[in-house]
């Protein structure tokens, strides 16, 4: 055989390899009804399963998964990346890498980062960029981690401004949605808010000039707290007459029982709202480990995959509800260098210090089934009103489908930390100006359906009660069946 045409057959077959490995990287996710085994029993009879849809069978939504430090290399995208379209979440947030982008002056190696993007795009995921961090290279052009990374020269700013530029405009046609600077109110960094608020106007103005229907995230906040840091952020960016420039101010906010945050986030929006009445909330990174971790956000507490998923399911509705933007932190556990290093375990997807996608958390299976029912189909019930028939704390949302207006209720038992008890509370449930023709009930971690029996649910006008509702410190559904989209 001629030595070239034996080369072809050796690159072809290579390469029909590569295609096989990487088909195989989500083979593990469990397209069957029974996704997710738990303890849980109820009385129901169970009639379904909700069906996970893809990105591609999604056409919008508010929610994003973090596929956040690639920039550091502490994941590998290939390893995750087809897990992606399956989860259903149609966002995600990446840190650009500046200095992974340009580790010699002058010179941008884009290779790994069109990987991610071409790969989100051609996937129907809506990549949400962020500029940070800084780039050692330059003298005073700040670090490529969260510690000390805002730049502190002219020659670190002017080169900064080259980077923003750069990136926007290679990535204008395919990204559309950027935040600045991550946490740069974090202890580590002590940035003074009016230093934040400058690089954020900068860079915001770099952004807009070359694309002028960009949607922008400001603060990246650390803190959902400090209203007097927010303030005073907010008072520069006004004096200047600058607040168009931004879309969101984004926020991060770790509390061990998730509900314990709202009351910091609605002081949040207060103090926004004595400057803009157009700027908006957007929770940009939150999430639960599936274990214990020694350090990082909701450390030193015995997490399980149970309380996790519980965790994030309460986050994400509980944003969602309050019609705020949210995001999961993150698509697969974290391998953060250091001495010793440490594995942060909040990801959907197990891994080891070697960042292979060892297979889907029970938090995986739980996101995609609240993703596949919580899209932009549906839109928050104006004026609201239900109550439950509980002594104990209770999260009570209600939605409707936009164009028949028939409604979808989450519900959980909210006064602890997320546990690893399956045992239901029956409650009564009334809701004012309902609409159910054939309502059912759901439990979003497994994702199995149940059918309400008639003896359980009554109408008088528009008030629909429903007698002895299953709920725990896990999501559940009152939905109207036809919303859904069922595995029978």
């Amino acid at each position: 055989m001629p030595k070239k045409k034996y080369l072809t057959i050796i690159g072809l077959t290579f390469f029909v390899f590569q295609l096989i490995i990487e088909s195989s990287f989500a083979q593990f996710v469990d397209s069957s009804t029974e996704r997710v085994k738990t303890p849980l029993s109820v009385s129901y009879k169970q009639i379904g399963t909700l069906k996970p849809r893809s990105t591609k069978e999604i056409e919008s939504s508010r929610i994003t998964v973090g596929c956040e430090t690639l920039d550091r290399d502490f994941t590998d995208f290939n390893t995750y990346k087809n897990y992606l379209s399956l989860l259903g979440v149609k966002k995600i947030r990446l840190q650009a890498g500046w200095a992974k982008c340009e580790q010699v002056k002058g010179l941008y190696d884009w290779k790994w980062l069109d990987e991610i993007i071409d790969f989100a795009v051609a996937n129907k995921l809506e990549p949400w960029l962020e500029t940070s961090y800084g780039n050692p290279v330059y003298e005073g052009g700040g670090a490529k981690g969260l510690l000390n990374s805002m730049p502190t020269s002219p020659e670190g700013y002017a080169a900064y401004d080259r980077w923003v530029e750069a990136l926007v405009t290679r990535y204008k046609s395919k990204v559309f949605e950027w935040e600045v600077w991550n946490e740069p109110d974090h202890p580590s960094q002590k940035n003074e808010p009016e230093t934040v608020a400058d690089l954020n106007i900068r860079t915001a103005e770099i952004i807009k000039r070359i694309q002028p229907d960009a949607k922008i995230a400001g603060l990246a906040f650390a803190s959902h707290t400090d209203t007097v840091y927010l303030d005073r952020f907010l008072k520069v960016i006004s004096n200047k007459k600058k607040l168009d420039l931004f879309h969101w101010i984004s926020y991060h906010s770790y509390d061990y029982r998730p509900e314990d945050s709202y009351k910091g986030v609605m002081n949040l929006k207060k103090t926004i709202e004595k400057y803009s009445k157009k700027l908006l909330l957007r929770q940009g990174e939150n999430g639960a480990p599936s274990g214990y971790i020694p350090n990082y956000a909701l450390d030193k507490y015995y997490w399980t995959e149970y309380s996790q998923a519980k965790y994030d399911m309460r986050r994400l509705l509980g944003d969602l509800g309050r019609d705020i933007e949210t995001s999961v932190f993150t698509i697969i556990d974290i391998a953060y260098a250091g001495n010793p290093p440490v594995l942060n375990m909040k990801g959907l997807i197990q891994s080891d210090f070697t960042k292979t996608a060892i297979r889907p958390k029970v938090a995986y299976y739980a996101v995609q089934n609240l993703a596949s029912v919580f899209d932009n189909s549906l839109e928050l019930i104006p004026d609201f009103s239900a109550r439950a028939s509980t002594n104990e704390s209770v999260s009570l949302f209600g939605y409707q489908q936009k164009n028949t207006k028939k409604q979808v209720i989450s519900l959980w038992l909210n006064g602890k930390t997320p546990a690893n008890s399956f045992i239901t509370v029956p409650t009564d449930i009334v809701v004012e100006n309902g609409n159910f023709k054939e309502p059912v009930w759901v439990d979003l971690m497994t994702g199995h359906v149940y059918d309400i029996p008639k003896s359980d649910w009554s109408k008088l006008g528009n008030t629909y009660t429903f007698k002895h509702i299953p709920m725990y410190d896990s999501p559940v559904l009152i939905a109207e069946k036809s919303v859904l989209t069922l595995i029978k």
